[in-house]
Order: structure tokens, then sequence, then C-alpha cells
């Protein structure tokens, strides 16, 4: 009888060990969590890290000791920063503790999420079903948990472009009419390069001006669609902002929703963050309209606080959804019993095939925090925002250069006798020394041309205080700035 060959397996030799070091890392990340506020917000890589992490992996590989230990030593000292609760840049959550333990179990599980019939899929659907009944969309409407509203809206203006004819089989070279599509100036990018990689370009999206609340225009946008169909352009989708990036302005939901009815075009709501207010009693009065979109984009990993990543798209209409999706090649063909049974396989839904049990920590997260606290965050840190408006308005140093819609305070610190430019400069610099410091991670942004230091505030562990320190921590750096400049 020949020799047989040697098998090996990547399974741990030694459990036990395995399982201290498990442990500790447990702990290490609890531990983590709970002293954040003690550590500074965030701390620049050095260079001589950058250096070790950027090193050759063995061949041999490493005991898992030793990596966890080169982890523990460097990486976990040198994070984003955003479940810090002075982290104000950008639009991150803060993410919640039991989704450690979601993310854990999901690793475990190592499910893929694109198919067959397993237990993981029905969590995805049920938190597709929770979704529904939140933003009103009726039951036949589909869903996809996806990385994030930038993917969500590829999938929703994928779905708006499809519905107008056979896209699929024909490509857009067959078409008749060059396609349009419209948005506020103040959209997110993430718009425009879902258009660029549905092969639409750029210059089929029209950014609508907006009005001093930086909401859409409706009249410019009724202007743009008449023009474009003058010209034997098609308009074919209105692409609204629920909580827009810049300063949280809300477009007229309705609204659009009406030229939308009248126009005979597809309305997506790009709800990145703002569409959870639709959860609040004092925000969803001013998102009226969502629930009539024909598609909506929003994320779980911001104002949900569950873990990076977790987006979502619903489409009102399912069958669209899984028209401009779904391949069944032979290995992929559907059982009637079996693992290759079950209706509805996620990759019917979207572009992946291969996807990850992202509705773990989400069905977690929901399950044990509940809607209601959820809301009560977001009511919080919107009333947070106002603190800080009070905070900007109040001291004489400071420049309030937008209306606070939601949860997005943009300011600046003016100084006489600096041009624009250098204005400019002085208060990305600020930005800065504040981060680097340590002290609080705003961001910046352009309000009419100027930059602003912008401070937005989707994060649980938020209090009044931090804000506090903000502020003196910007006006203490402005002022380090003007004394070095007068040496």
């Amino acid at each position: 009888m020949p020799r047989q060959p040697s098998e090996i397996s990547l399974d741990p030799q030694d459990w036990d060990a395995f399982r201290a070091t498990a442990h500790a890392a447990l702990d290490d990340a609890i531990e983590f969590l709970r002293g954040v506020r003690e550590r500074p917000v965030w701390t620049p890589v050095p260079e001589e890290v950058r250096n070790r992490l950027s090193g050759r992996v063995s061949p041999q590989g490493s005991s898992l000791e030793e990596v966890y230990s080169e982890f523990r030593e460097l990486i976990l000292p040198y994070p984003t920063g955003n479940i810090h609760p002075r982290f104000f840049g950008w639009v991150h959550g803060a993410g919640v503790a039991n989704g450690i333990i979601a993310e854990m179990l999901a690793a475990a599980m190592n499910a893929n999420c694109g198919g067959r019939d397993h237990g993981a899929i029905y969590v995805e659907k049920t938190v597709i079903d929770w979704c529904k009944k939140i933003f009103e969309f009726p039951s036949t409407a589909s869903g996809l948990l996806v990385s994030g509203t930038s993917m969500a809206n590829l999938i929703g203006i994928c779905v708006a472009r499809n519905s107008r004819g056979d896209v699929r089989n024909g490509g857009l070279r067959d078409y008749p009419r060059s396609l349009v599509a419209y948005t506020s100036a103040e959209a997110h990018e993430s718009v425009v390069r879902a258009v660029e990689i549905l092969g639409l370009g750029s210059a089929a999206v029209r950014k609508i001006a907006v009005l001093k609340d930086f909401a859409m225009d409706v009249g410019a946008l009724r202007q743009a669609i008449e023009k474009d169909r003058e010209a034997g352009l098609e308009p074919f989708c209105v692409i609204g902002t629920a909580g827009s990036v810049n300063t949280g302005a809300i477009d007229p939901l309705e609204e659009l929703a009406e030229v939308c009815g009248e126009e005979g075009l597809w309305f997506h709501v790009d709800g990145a963050f703002g569409a959870l207010g639709y959860l609040t009693e004092s925000i969803r009065p001013r998102l009226k309209g969502l629930e009539r979109a024909d598609s909506l984009a929003f994320d779980f990993h911001k104002w949900a606080q569950v873990q990076y990543d977790a987006g979502c798209i619903l489409v009102r209409k399912g069958e669209l959804q899984r028209a401009a999706f779904s391949m069944r090649p032979a290995y992929l063909k559907k059982m009637s019993r079996g693992l290759g049974a079950g209706e509805n396989w996620p990759c019917d839904y979207g572009p992946e095939l291969s996807r990850s049990f992202r509705a773990l920590k989400i069905w977690f997260a929901l399950k044990e925090v509940g809607l209601e606290k959820i809301a009560r965050i977001i009511e919080q840190n919107c009333e947070q925002a106002r603190y800080l408006e009070q905070l900007v308005s109040g001291e004489p140093n400071l420049e309030l250069l937008a209306p606070v819609s939601l949860n997005i305070v943009c300011f600046r610190f003016p100084q006489e006798g600096l041009d624009g430019e250098a204005l400019d400069d002085l208060n990305a610099n600020i930005v800065a020394d504040v981060q680097e410091a340590g002290i609080a991670a705003p961001s910046t942004t352009r309000i009419h041309g100027r930059l602003a230091i912008r401070v937005n505030i989707t994060n649980h562990r938020t209090r009044r205080e931090d804000l506090e320190v903000l502020v003196k921590g910007v006006l203490a750096k402005a002022r380090e700035r003007m004394a070095d400049q007068h040496r």
C-alpha cells in the first residue's frame, strides 16, 4: 500500500494555550473600551512603528502569542479614535460593547452570506424586515446589508438605471437617449461616484443649487428637468439627501417625492446617518417623504452605533432589485431541499456573492440596546450640537459659519488682518494642532468657500463637557498660533 502523504490543519495544536490568549485578548478589548476617555483621542503613528508594520511576513509563521504581542504594541495604541467621546471628525459611529461579542461569534461561524439555507441568512432577513417596518416600506420591498451607504447608493441608482430598459443585456450603447440624474450641490461624493461606475459619467449628474439652509432648491430642480427634456435627454433619478455630510441639511423629501411622481422619475434617498432620525419624534416630521422613496440607503455604523462596517439598501419594488442583479449559473441553481435550498439569496440583490455575516452585529445591537435608546442618542447628539452652537455664538473669538440643522456644527477662529487663504491656513492648522495634542478630533470642510472647523456628533459617549474641552482646546491652540506669529 503506498505511503500516505502527511496532512496538516491550521487549527491550534494546543487549544488550551489558544484559549488563554483569546481570553487575554477579550479582556484587553473590554478594557480598551472601558478606559477610552482616559486616553488621547488620536495619537500619530510613529515612523518606527510604521516601518515595523511594513516588515515581511515570516514563511514559517509565528506563535499566536508573538503575533498578539505585536498587535498590542504596534496597532492597538493607534486607532482612528472614533470610539472616543471627543472624536468629532467626519460621521463615524462609536460602536457598542456587544459588538465585540458579535464580531467574535461571527468570526467563529465564518458564514458566507451570499446565499444557501443557514441561520445567518435568516438573521439578515430579520434585520431587513425590521428596517422595512422602521421606514414604513411595504412588506414586498427588498433589502440588502452592504459595507456602507456608498455601496448602497450604487445599488439603488443601479436599480433605478436598469428599471428604464434592458441595460443588462444591451448595455448603455443601445440606450436611445442619455440618462440624467439630479442631486443637491451638498450631496455626498458617493452619488457622483456611483453614476460614474454605472457608466453614465459624472456629466450625467446635475448638482442642483441649495437654499440658505443648504437644502435642495426644488424650483431649480424642476427647471433643470425641463431643460434636459427639451434638450432630448432622459431624466431618470432624483437623489435626495437626508442629512448632508457638510452641515446635516435635509432636502425637502416630500416635495422631491412629488416631483418624482409627476415626472415619472426614480426617487432615491441618501440617508447615510440622517435617515435614522426617523426613529425620533423630533426629527421624523422633517424627514416626511422618506417613506415614499423608491430606494433608501443608510448606515447602521453611524447613529445606530454598530461596529464597522454595516450599511443597508432598501428598494420599494423588490422585483426590480432582483432583476438588476440576479444571475444563477449551474453551481448556484436553487434546490428544493438541502443546503442549496432557501428563498431570496442575498447574492440575487447585489453584486457580491461572498458576503460576511455583518447582520449578526446589527441583530445584537438592536436586540440589546433597542430602538428607543438609539432614538434617544440621536436626539441627545442633536441637543449637544445646539449646545455647542451656543458656546460658539457666545464666544467673541469664534464665528458660526452655518445654521445647525441636526448634529453638525461648522465654525472658525476669525482673525483681523488675515486674508482668506491665510485665515483658512490658520484654521486648518488649529484643527491639526488639536488633533495631534490628543484633545479632540474635529475635521474641516468648506462653507461658502471658507474653511470651517467641522464638528460632527454621532457618538453615544459624548457629553457636554467634551464640547467645552473642544472649544477651550481650539481657543488655546489659536492663541498659541497667533503668539508664534508675533514673535
